[in-house]
This record gives C-alpha cells, sequence and structure tokens, in this order.
C-alpha cells in the first residue's frame, strides 16, 4: 500500500521539521534579552511569550493525534509549515508584546502538527527493525536542531546580527521541508489493530496513568526551563549560555541514540530516578557556580534529564498500553503544557529576585548574576519532587529490570 512512495524524500523532510523545532527553540532563548530590550519587556512578560511556543505545542498535538487518521499527515504538514511561515514573519515584523505573543503561539502550534504528522508516518513508511531505526534517527533531531541552533545564535550574536536575522535564519529548515514534501505521495494511515477511543479513555483514568502525568509534568519543566532561560539566568555566570545550551543538547541528542542498553541495564524506574538525581544536582551547581564549572554543570544536567522524555513515553507505552497512541500523545502535551504554565512564573522569579538584589546595592552584572542564581535554587525543587515519586514509583512498579523494555518506536523529545 505505502511501497510506491518517496521515502526518503519524506524522511528528510520529517528530519528538516523537527530541526526547524529545535532552532524555534534555541534561537528564541538567545534573542530573549534582545526581545526584552527592544520592546521594554519585563522577564514575566517574556515569560508570557516562552509559554506560547509551550501552549501551541500540546494543542496542536493533541487535536492532530485525533485527527490524523482522518486527515493524513499531508493536510497536517500543511498547516505546520503555514503555522511557521507565518510565526516566523509575525515575529520579524512584531510591533510589540502582542504580537510576539501571537507569533510564538503560531510557532507551537507548528511544532505541536510536526510530532502529530511525522511520528506515524514514519511507522506506516517502514517497518520492523527499520522502523525502529528511524524513529530513533528522526528524533535525534530535536536535541540536534537545539546544538545546531544555539551555536548559530551565537554565531550571529557576536558578529553584530539583529534578532531579526537570527528569526529569519530558521525559515531555512522551514523552507527546505516544505520542498522536500511538496507533490509528494504520504502513506496513508494505517488504523489496523487500533484500540477505541474508549479504550483509550478508560486506560487514561487509571491511578499509574495519572501518576504518570504528574511527573511528565515536572519531567519537561525541569528539562526545559533551564534551557529555555540560559541568555538571562546564565549571562553573567562567566560562561557561554549558548554553548552550555549547545553542550546539553548535543550530550541529549548522543544519549537518546544509545538509550536502549541503558534502560535494558537500569531498567526505566531506575533510570528515572537517576536522572531526577543528576537532575537536582546539575541545576545546584548551576546555582552556585561560575565559569569554567558551569559546563561541568552542564554535563551533569544532561546526564539527569536526558532520558526523561523518551523513557516517559516508553513508560506509558509498556504500563499502560491500552492507552495507546492517543496516552503517548496525550502525555506529550501535558508536558509541553506543564512548561507553557511555569515559564511566566519563572519570569516572576527572575523579576523578584531582581528588585530584591537591586534593594540591596547590587547593578550590572552582579544583579544578573545574583537573581540568576537565585531563580536556579528555587528550580531545584522540581527534580527534588521528582527524587520522592519516582522512588514512590520505583517500590510500586517493582518489576523486575529484565522484563523492562523500552518500545524503540515511541521514543521522542
Amino acid at each position: 500500500m505505502n511501497d510506491n512512495i518517496n521515502k526518503n524524500a519524506l524522511f528528510y523532510g520529517s528530519c528538516l521539521a523537527l530541526i526547524t523545532t529545535g532552532f524555534t527553540f534555541s534561537i528564541r532563548a538567545g534573542i530573549l534579552p534582545q526581545l526584552g530590550a527592544q520592546f521594554g519587556l519585563s522577564a514575566e512578560q517574556l515569560g508570557f511569550i516562552n509559554s506560547m511556543w509551550f501552549l501551541g505545542f500540546p494543542i496542536s498535538m493533541v487535536i492532530g493525534g485525533l485527527v490524523y487518521h482522518t486527515v493524513g499527515p499531508k493536510i497536517i504538514m500543511t498547516v505546520a509549515f503555514l503555522c511557521h511561515a507565518l510565526g516566523i514573519l509575525l515575529t520579524i515584523y512584531a510591533g510589540g508584546y502582542t504580537t510576539l505573543l501571537i507569533s510564538t503561539l503560531l510557532i507551537g502550534i507548528a511544532n505541536g502538527c510536526t510530532e502529530a504528522a511525522c511520528n506515524p508516518m514514519i511507522a506506516d513508511m517502514y517497518s520492523g527493525v527499520k522502523m525502529n531505526k528511524m524513529l530513533n534517527r528522526f528524533h535525534m533531531w530535536f536535541p540536534g536542531g537545539i546544538l545546531l541552533g544555539a551555536l548559530i545564535s551565537k554565531f550571529m550574536t557576536d558578529l553584530g546580527f539583529s534578532w531579526q536575522a537570527q528569526m529569519w535564519f530558521i525559515m531555512v529548515p522551514a523552507i527546505a521541508y516544505a520542498v522536500l514534501f511538496f507533490g509528494k505521495t504520504f502513506p496513508r494511515p494505517q488504523v489496523e489493530g487500533a484500540t477505541s477511543l474508549g479504550q483509550n479513555f478508560k486506560a487514561m483514568v487509571s491511578p499509574l496513568y495519572i501518576f504518570l502525568i504528574i511527573c511528565m509534568a515536572l519531567t519537561a519543566i525541569t528539562e526545559f526551563g533551564p534551557g529555555q532561560w540560559v541568555e538571562i539566568i546564565l549571562g553573567s555566570s562567566g560562561a557561554e549560555p549558548m554553548l552550555i545550551l549547545a553542550l546539553t543538547a548535543g550530550l541529549v541528542a548522543v544519549l537518546r541514540f544509545f538509550a536502549g542498553p541503558v534502560v535494558a541495564t537500569l531498567g526505566q524506574t531506575g533510570v528515572l530516578l537517576g536522572g531526577a538525581i543528576f537532575s537536582a544536582l546539575g541545576i545546584y551547581m548551576f546555582s552556585t557556580v561560575t565559569g569554567s564549572m558551569a559546563y561541568v554543570a552542564a554535563i551533569i544536567f544532561a546526564l539527569g534529564y536526558g532520558y526523561f522524555w523518551p523513557v516517559m513515553v516508553g513508560a506509558v507505552a509498556q504500563r499502560v498500553p491500552l492507552s495507546s497512541a492517543l496516552g503517548m500523545s496525550i502525555i506529550g502535551a501535558v508536558g509541553m503544557f506543564s512548561s507553557s504554565i511555569f515559564q511566566p512564573i519563572i519570569g516572576n522569579w527572575i523579576d523578584g529576585s531582581m528588585a530584591v538584589y537591586s534593594a540591596q546595592g547590587l547593578t550590572g552584572d552582579a544583579l544578573q548574576l545574583a537573581a540568576g542564581q537565585a531563580t536556579l535554587e528555587k528550580m531545584i525543587a522540581f527534580p527534588a519532587i521528582l527524587i520522592v515519586l519516582f522512588t514512590i514509583l520505583f517500590f510500586w512498579q517493582k518489576n523486575p529490570k529484565k522484563t523492562e523494555k523500552i518500545p524503540q518506536a515511541v521514543t521522542t523529545h
């Protein structure tokens, strides 16, 4: 049924779409201070702008997951490109706060459409071991895109390019994936063996699924919180914030490519508990060290959160199997929605810390450093709570680690 399609073009187009998603994360993180300065925005307002990226993602991800078998990936990816292009252009020509909110929401919707369309599309094009390999290679490109985007943003900023020029650069992979997809025949959605929505929802009200939802909300903000604010929080630490973002993203890309043996050895619950401990240690180090030690903190932090997302999605696939693809889409959407909620909260923490330390007489880099470290101290709460929750999960779901197998096909960010 799907033998006559150009699989290479569709696969490479999918990878470029996910690179676009990574660019929108890291390049936007890199230009955040410039946006704040040009439009006179507080950190809390920047937080609400950030939250639109994370809010649009789950909205389109859930809707796309529900309609995929009805409309197919071609229409969903058409919507993705239109929202990417419109969101980028509206950002470049933004007149103020409201336009930035709308443009960032559109970019988030485009990113969610990419997830909703490309995951099942790749699964429809390949089967067996080949499908697992291609999905893993596809999902490398979210942290890979963040790595490339962080380096590009730093390079362009150092050379004096404007933030508008950096946003224009995001159009490069966006146009590339549109060209690769244009005129191609897409695979037909395969619905054989799919469970009913009624069964999905019944499984999703189980105590275990609800518990995993809570954990996912905290793992997502642990991962995305420091990264999205890296330029503002670590800008005066003596380290290069975008190099830290590139370092963590690059390491995570490698970690996730080789996730199988690690999870097979430690088990899902062991990996999650260990990740929470390393994440807490990494964020604590970010809040206390300066200079070159910040790069050591970045490595520890990446070792901590690197497996969170794929293992959480894999836990749903293995431990709540009747939730099916919808359950995996929902838990991913919850992760992004959680990040959306916490972005303005983190921004408010920064504003509050700035006010406190400014009143104490600190100015310039000393003020930025103190406020950033104080905000990071608050962020330690996220992985600290996860240590408790994953300890509970370890004893609650105490299966022999030999039986814990992550379905590689569901590995995501």
